[in-house]
């Protein structure tokens, strides 16, 4: 158990958000992925931990003279590196894609940020509900006549950066792999933000998306598309699209199709929803999950976080792991043939430090001068 990236050295300059995210994706996939935290945050404990799982930890102080060329030093043996700064912080710290570059040709420098290296606004702070907003993500989201509801952080940070930012760098490596050189992969969140709504461009365009919220087919508008309060107060997520399940549906609520507005009749959805909800708010959440999961009628039981990984099938899938006493979502995807390994748990900031210096090449009397000079830092 080794994983697809088994043998793929990663250098992570320690940030937040989308670059966590995707070096952990990269590290659950088995690559060796080094963290670079702050010198300053050894003995601080990070709310964001669980991102960190599955790589080892090294502390220097970039802002140190010596500290560039530790970094510099581990990019030699590296395949990759990924850094979530503004534009032109790693270029001021020493860092930049010319200097590392210039120590390893082959290397692949990801850079996870959220307007982007260029543009109007790159040089600009903001966050996943920024980025999301200007990509078109949040406008989409939330009750007819309301207002636009962030969906977490999953566009943003994760899904259009983190995950799609993971994905140039192996599309790099392979690039590389097969006789390439080294490149810059400039993941930006507002791009993949607005890359995860291919489809609802291709519906707009089509005339088959109106521009008001919760008036379409997969955002809550359709009422065979929605989610419905039952007898104790929670939910489940009804999804019956096709029309064959949509008959399974109403066979199994005991409804006529022929006593029932037409689906498809837009203007009928308010009635046929105000149906729906009455006949769902006669049961609980659970005695519906009895009736109807694991039927082609597409009903599921909405579940909290501290829920899902007690659902059977999850369970079943393994879908959930413990890592460092939390439970939290497993590796995905699946390998038939190279299984990733359980993560490791998060380390804590330079807890690696001496460990990963000698193992990428700096021998004892190295390390023990940057210790002692304070351009890095061990754990205690």
């Amino acid at each position: 158990m080794v994983g697809p990236l088994h043998g793929v050295n990663v250098v992570e300059l320690a940030g937040l958000g989308a670059a966590p995210f995707g070096a952990m994706l990269l590290a659950d996939l088995g690559a060796e992925v080094v963290r670079v935290d702050r010198a300053a945050d050894v003995g601080v404990q990070a709310v964001d931990a669980v991102l960190r799982r599955g790589r080892r930890s090294v502390a220097v102080d970039l802002k140190h003279p010596a500290g560039a060329e530790v970094v510099l030093r581990l990019v030699e043996r590296a395949d990759a590196l990924i850094e979530g700064f503004r534009p032109g912080v790693a270029e001021r710290l020493g860092v930049g894609p010319d200097a590392c570059m210039a120590r390893n040709p082959r290397l692949v420098y990801g850079r996870f940020t959220g307007w982007g290296q260029d543009g109007p606004l790159a040089g600009a702070a903001g966050h996943d509900i920024d980025y999301i907003a200007v990509a078109g993500v949040l406008g989409a989201m939330g009750p007819a006549g309301g207002r636009p509801v962030p969906p977490l952080n999953l566009a943003g940070d994760f899904g259009g950066g983190g995950a799609l930012g993971a994905l140039g760098v192996v599309a790099a490596l392979l690039d590389v792999a097969r006789g390439g050189r080294g490149q810059v992969v400039d993941a930006a969140m507002v791009d993949g933000a607005a890359l995860l709504t291919t489809l609802f461009h291709g519906l707009l365009a089509g005339g088959m998306w109106a521009g008001e919220r919760g008036a379409n087919l997969l955002d809550g508008g359709a009422p065979f598309y929605d989610v419905y309060e039952t007898a104790d107060g929670r939910h489940v997520a009804v999804g019956p699209l096709e029309h064959q399940f949509w008959g399974l549906l109403l066979d199994k609520l005991g409804l006529d199709a022929a006593g029932l507005p037409d689906r498809m009749d837009r203007a009928a959805w308010p009635a046929l929803r105000e149906r729906l909800a009455a006949v769902f708010r006669t049961r609980t959440r659970d005695e519906w999950s009895d009736l109807l999961e694991g039927t082609d009628a597409c009903v599921a039981p909405v579940l909290s976080l501290a829920e899902a990984p007690a659902h059977p099938h999850n369970r079943e899938r393994g879908a959930f792991v413990e890592v460092g006493g939390v439970t939290q979502p497993a590796p995905a995807p699946r390998f038939s043939r190279t299984p990733p390994p359980a993560p490791a748990p998060p380390p804590r900031p330079g807890e690696h430090t001496d460990a990963v210096l000698a193992d990428w090449g700096f021998t004892r009397a190295e390390v023990d001068a940057l210790a002692g000079d304070g351009a890095v830092r061990r754990e205690g």
